[in-house]
């Protein structure tokens, strides 16, 4: 066995080492102004009703907003938008700056060519350690063409099918 003070490490390879596919949430804050996350912890929930959860660190920038938003849309990526997703996982970058998100609607910013695109109503959050479990209700999912993006050992994968 591996002494305790390795154990956070050897979780984080652990974590590296599981295929992921790539998100990006985002919502706007009650004056307009857009935010966002990369998210890696993304996954269905139930189908009955359409539930999907993310999970967001608590020391994000944008965890206030993210913590208070009635809505906000999940993009699921492509290979593409490794740089993007980068960018949105990157502490205090310029995050929508020409990436080619516009207005819904409802004013949230959207990534039209990403690979699909949830839109959600939070359901519900809870706190998991360091960060919040948020709960969304999809009330409108968009399918796009392109395949999407697998994260695996820090770098980003295309789908070979």
């Amino acid at each position: 066995m591996s002494p305790a003070s390795e154990q956070p490490r050897l979780f984080r390879e652990a974590m590296a080492s599981f295929p992921s596919g790539v998100t990006l949430v985002t919502t706007t804050d009650p004056g307009g102004r857009w935010w966002g996350f990369t998210a890696t912890s993304f996954c269905s929930v139930s189908l009955d009703p359409p539930l999907v959860l993310v999970c967001l660190a608590r020391t994000a920038e944008c965890h206030p907003v993210f913590a208070a938003a009635r809505r906000w849309i999940v993009h699921m990526l492509h290979p593409d938008h490794a740089e993007l997703a980068i960018r949105f996982a990157t502490r205090g970058a310029d995050k929508f700056t020409d990436a080619g998100f516009a207005a819904d609607p409802r004013g949230l910013p959207v990534l039209p060519r990403a690979c699909a695109t949830l839109a959600c109503t939070t359901h519900a959050s809870y706190p998991g350690g360091d960060h919040t479990i948020l709960l969304g209700q999809v009330e409108h999912t968009r399918l796009g063409e392109a395949q999407p993006a697998i994260y695996f050992r820090r770098n980003f994968h295309t789908v070979s099918a």
